[in-house]
């Protein structure tokens, strides 16, 4: 890899070097490195589409990543990721995506990823997204996850894009048996004249089946985001949603609460709170010596944290 790629990857994946454990390394639209343990398989799709990652039943303290990176300008590509996790997992999945783009033409990755987890597993899943370079083309990143849980299975997801994408649009969809839980935890950041949407469907279908989707963002300059969760109640269980954002300057965001209970026993909530950073926030910070940008800053990097 040169020094941009090595620079998307430790953005998005946190890697100085080579991970250890099984791994998937693609750049520009090809696989650049890969390995597999003795519990996790990871094989390419017979089409050349993406991978499927096989990890057997009663795997605990594993990790597998699979970032992508893209510094050609104008390279757009769509690959489908398919996990398969065994019963009694306890694993860490790292994703991501990041894009240098210094062209005037667009670039955009579409990963498709879908979850099937086993039973009493529980999965930890990272998926950071980030943009760079001063070229006129656009980060284009539109990432889509299905997660199947079943019955007493846990699956908790970090969501975060910072900074540089352009243009995106998140789409989520989980299907939970009994018992099973889904934690999600996004965070987003939106400046100039970007546009973010971001869409969650949660079927809770199984008796003590619970939700819990929160999103932490900021729209700055011109950007505009949204926001658009629906949990739908077929149990007797237990969803909340939550939109939590601060906007600057002209920044819009929209927040679209969906609730469907099919069950008397559904319990279902969704909170929402927009608005500018609060002015005594600012002054208690600038009484400190930080001017009000760096009390901005100060503020906006302790709300996404």
């Amino acid at each position: 890899m040169d020094t941009i790629q090595q620079r998307l990857l430790e953005e998005v994946a946190d890697l100085h070097d080579v991970p250890e454990g099984a791994y998937n390394l693609r750049a520009n639209g090809k696989s650049i490195g890969r390995n597999t343990t003795a519990n996790i398989d990871i094989q390419s799709k017979p089409d050349g589409s993406g991978i499927d990652i096989r990890i057997k039943d009663g795997t605990t303290n594993e990790s597998v990543h699979i970032p992508v990176v893209l510094s050609e300008s104008g390279l757009k590509e769509t690959v489908y990721n398919d996990f398969f996790i065994g019963e009694n997992c306890d694993v860490l999945i790292v994703a991501g995506c990041g894009i240098d783009n210094c062209g005037n033409q667009d670039s955009q990755h579409n990963g498709i990823h879908r979850f099937y987890v086993g039973k009493n597993s529980r999965v930890r899943y990272v998926e950071k997204h980030y943009g760079s370079g001063d070229g006129s083309g656009k980060r284009i990143l539109d990432p889509v996850t299905e997660v199947y849980q079943e019955e007493g299975s846990t699956v908790e997801m970090e969501m975060a894009q910072i900074k540089g994408v352009d243009s995106t649009e998140r789409t989520t969809l989980a299907e939970l048996k009994e018992g099973a839980k889904l934690v999600v935890r996004e965070r987003l950041m939106t400046h100039g004249e970007q546009h973010a949407l971001s869409v969650y469907k949660v079927c809770l279908n199984g008796d003590g089946s619970s939700a819990d989707v929160v999103s932490r963002s900021v729209a700055r300059d011109t950007s505009y985001q949204k926001f658009d969760a629906c949990i739908v109640g077929n149990a007797a269980c237990s969803g909340h949603t939550e939109c939590d954002s601060i906007i600057m300057d002209s920044g819009r965001i929209l927040a679209v609460p969906s609730l469907e209970a099919n069950n008397i026993d559904a319990a279902l909530v969704h909170e929402a709170a927009i608005g500018k950073i609060a002015g005594d926030q600012l002054i208690k910070l600038m009484t400190l010596g930080l001017t009000e940008a760096e009390a901005e800053e100060q503020i906006i990097n302790g709300f996404l944290k």
